[in-house]
This record gives structure tokens, C-alpha cells and sequence, in this order.
């Protein structure tokens, strides 16, 4: 497309990597149409996105607004992300960012763009973008089953018990079994409908944000979402667009250091498909019996394994990480990892046939790119819908949680993980997700959908 520099955007990312990443892929779609783009956020999130492509550093700008320090100090320490602060302590990850809304009006007054493109907390931005009349648009890095399962700003405000989302709800107009479980629906309705110190619940900075956006954009499609995206467009009557999914560029193997390939070279003498790739994020922290439990779960189901683990806040050592003699037991057959991983190289090996993960939005998309079988075994927020619409449409196995603890057994892991990978009862979903596998990784469709989107932008 030929560069036109009279449009400019700018994105307003939460500061969550599962949030950050996606607004930057974005970011870097808008800019490669030659709209310029400016991308705000906090330095230190900044700083650990990836370095964009040079030939794109005229057009995709990243500014930086740094949290106020009296609020950092005391609740912070020092921490720009969720995954730097302890749950209880991100309500005020949010009360920063309210802070921030004078320095944004600032820079928005200043360069007076076509666009914001903005996330769920800063329900600010929306009188912003009314007085200095510029459009709004909300981009959700959830799946539109998600955004559907909470509602329109009416509904998603209205809701007082968290009981009603044990069901699938009234308006989903077709075969459905998205809902939380028991357990889950407490620990949502708790997170998002609780008032903390920001004065404001995090369902009314989502419900305010998509009252007051233009339209809504989703990081989805139809072949994957439709009667999710056609339903959602009904239920809040403005327009709702697709942006594609936005997968990762297919990896060439990097240099990376020795203990990596090392773990590279393992993999390369596994037989295709026949490992399962176990990751859980750096989000997702999970209790001492929980990962105790995945890792009996491995050993039972006597498949190999490649493990991404990160050190838990409950574990002095990395080995104390695990059950005594668990690698000692696995070891020829599996391997365990500590810290950062090179996930898109991993999930592109030949060897990975199946994923043992959370089922977060962005690594379901990263994981069906390489036609990998989905074991999912959900935690927070999004994580259980997302798990459920897999289900229904054939393309993941769950493994059972207790409805009223949340727990769940090693013998229904290794059970989950042998169906996937081996037994005859899992051909189905293997065929299913091969299949989805050529619509998300179809660059030429996901090209489309950024082209409609750009041109969206420029109307």
C-alpha cells in the first residue's frame, strides 16, 4: 500500500504482556500500511518489547510516560507490569494509570491523531476522545467468545451475582457451553466486580470504554469466530472488526545459548509430533500442589515432554520446584526448563505434537498455528471461556477441575495428554486442529483481514 502520513494512530496498551504483545503486533500491522503509529506506555514495558523492524522507525513511534512515583514507591516497587506485582497489589498498577490520563490528553491535544486504540482500563481516554473529537476504538486481545460471554455495557454493569455465570448466557443465540465453572465464576466476579482503590470496578472501565468507542476491533476472525463476531455487532449496534489473528512470523531457528541447544538438539532426535510442549506463561502462578500435580501428571502419562518452568515465589531452588526425583525419574524421556524460553521456536519444532497450557488467547492462536493438539488447562479470567469454546468447536481436550476448589487429579492429565497424542478416541481433535491450523497460519487470509481493517482506519 502506498505510505500516507496524514493518518495517525495511537495505542493505549494495559500493562499486561498477554495485552502488550498483541497491541504491539498491531502497532506494527498499522505501521507496514505506512499510518503512523504512537505507541504509549510505561518505560520499562518499553524496553522488554521486541526491537520493531528498522525499515518501520519513521512510522511507528514509542512514547513513554512514566508512572508517578509517589504511587510507585509505596505499592509498586518499582514494578510497570502484572507479572512484576502480586495480585492484590495490581488494583494499584490501575490507580497509576488513572494518574496518567493528564499527560496522555497532553500528548493526544498535541498531535491530534485520526485514532486511539485503546484497552479496558483506561475508561478516561473516552471523554478525552470526545472533547478533542477524535475517534475511538476499543481492540480487545480476548476472543470475541469471551466479550460476548460478558455482555453489553448494560448487562456486563447490571450483573450482581457471580452464580449467573455458571451458565451459558440468554443472548447467545446458538449451541454454547461457554460459562465458568463454579469455582471460577467466585474468583471473576471477585476481580472484576469488587470496587478496589481505584474507585471504579474493572467491568465498569470495560463497559464505559465500549459505550464510548466508535467501534470494536477483535484479534480474531470469521473462520474462527463468526457467529461471535456477527452476535457481538447486534448486541452493542456498532461496528465490529476483525483485525485477523495477528499469529507470530514463522521463526528460522536463532542463535540461542548453549543450554538451549542442547534442548534443541533433544528434540531434534524425538520422532515427529510426539512431544508435548508444557507451558503455563509468566502470569499464571500456580501453587505448589498444582505444579506437583502436573508434573506426576507427565510422569503417568509416559509421553515425552518439554517443560517451560518458571522458579515459583514458593520455591527457594529450581529443583525445589518440582517432586523429589521427578527428573531423575523422566529423564529419558523429558526435559525441564527454567526461565525464559524460546516459545515460537519450540511450538515450530517438528517434534512438538501437542500443548499442555492455560488456554490464554494468544497461545491458543501461536500454539493452532503449528497444528499442535490443545490440552487446556485453564486458570484466570478469560483462560476457562476460552477453554469451553475450544471444546465445542473440537479443538482442545480440558482436563476436569472440581467444581468448588478448582482442583484437579494427575491421572486426568496423563489421561487428557494420552488421548491427545496417542490414542484412538483423540483423532478427531487432531484432524480438527491440522485443519484450523491452514486458516491460521494462511497469510494471505490474515493479510485480508489487516487490509480491511487499514482501510477501515483511513475511511
Amino acid at each position: 500500500m502506498a505510505e500516507n502520513t496524514t493518518h495517525h494512530v495511537v495505542m493505549l496498551p494495559w500493562s499486561a504482556f498477554g495485552h502488550l504483545i498483541p497491541f504491539y503486533q498491531l502497532s506494527i500491522a498499522i505501521a507496514k500500511s505506512g499510518i503512523h503509529v504512537s505507541f504509549i506506555s510505561t518505560p520499562k514495558n518499553i524496553q522488554r518489547l521486541p526491537k520493531p523492524p528498522s525499515d518501520l522507525s519513521h512510522l511507528l513511534h514509542f512514547v513513554e510516560i512514566p508512572l508517578p512515583s509517589s504511587l510507585d514507591s509505596s505499592h509498586l516497587s518499582g514494578g510497570e507490569a502484572t507479572v512484576d506485582i502480586p495480585f492484590d497489589k495490581i488494583q494499584y498498577l490501575k490507580l497509576a494509570w488513572d494518574h496518567l490520563q493528564n499527560p496522555v490528553k497532553e500528548f493526544v491535544s498535541k498531535l491530534q491523531p485520526n485514532w486511539i486504540i485503546c484497552d479496558f482500563h483506561s475508561h478516561w481516554i473516552v471523554e478525552i476522545a470526545k472533547e478533542l473529537h477524535v475517534k475511538l476504538m476499543y481492540f480487545s486481545p480476548h476472543s470475541a467468545s469471551t466479550i460476548v460471554f460478558f455482555g453489553p455495557p448494560g448487562p456486563l454493569r447490571a450483573l450482581t451475582s457471580p452464580e449467573v455465570l455458571t451458565s451459558p448466557r440468554e443472548w447467545v443465540n446458538f449451541p454454547s457451553s461457554v460459562a465458568f465453572q463454579r469455582h471460577e465464576a467466585i474468583a471473576f466476579y471477585k476481580g472484576a466486580y469488587t470496587e478496589n482503590v481505584t474507585g471504579i470496578t474493572d467491568a465498569d472501565r470495560l463497559a464505559s470504554v465500549i459505550e464510548g468507542a466508535n467501534t470494536v476491533a477483535f484479534r480474531s476472525c470469521y473462520e474462527m469466530e463468526g457467529e461471535y463476531l456477527n452476535l457481538y455487532q447486534e448486541l452493542i449496534g456498532k461496528p465490529v472488526i476483525p483485525v485477523g489473528l495477528l499469529p507470530p512470523e514463522m521463526p528460522e531457528r536463532r542463535p540461542v545459548d548453549e543450554s538451549w541447544s542442547k534442548i534443541f538438539e533433544w528434540l531434534d532426535a524425538q520422532a515427529t509430533k510426539s512431544v508435548v510442549f508444557v507451558g503455563f506463561g509468566s502470569e499464571c502462578k500456580l501453587s505448589k500442589e498444582q505444579v506437583f500435580e502436573i508434573a506426576y501428571g507427565l510422569e503417568l502419562s509416559e509421553l515425552p515432554f518439554l517443560w517451560t518452568l518458571r522458579k515459583p515465589s514458593w520455591a527457594i531452588h529450581d529443583h525445589d520446584s518440582l517432586p523429589p526425583g521427578f527428573c531423575e525419574r523422566t529423564a529419558k524421556r523429558g526435559k525441564v526448563c527454567f526461565g525464559w524460553a524460546p516459545q515460537t521456536e519450540i511450538l515450530a519444532h517438528k517434534s512438538i505434537g501437542g500443548s499442555l497450557f492455560h488456554s490464554g488467547w494468544g497461545s491458543i492462536i501461536e500454539t493452532l498455528m503449528f497444528g499442535h493438539t490443545l490440552v487446556v488447562l485453564p486458570f484466570v479470567i478469560d483462560q476457562p471461556l476460552n477453554a469451553k469454546a475450544l471444546v465445542d468447536k473440537g479443538l482442545a481436550i480440558e482436563v476436569k477441575r472440581n467444581d468448588k476448589d478448582g482442583s484437579f487429579s494427575r491421572d486426568d492429565i496423563a489421561k487428557c495428554l494420552r488421548e491427545a497424542m496417542v490414542l484412538e478416541e483423540g483423532e478427531k481433535v487432531r484432524i480438527k486442529t491440522r485443519e484450523v491450523a491452514k486458516v491460521v497460519g494462511d497469510s494471505k487470509l490474515q493479510h485480508d483481514y489487516m487490509e480491511a481493517f487499514v482501510k477501515f482506519l483511513r475511511t
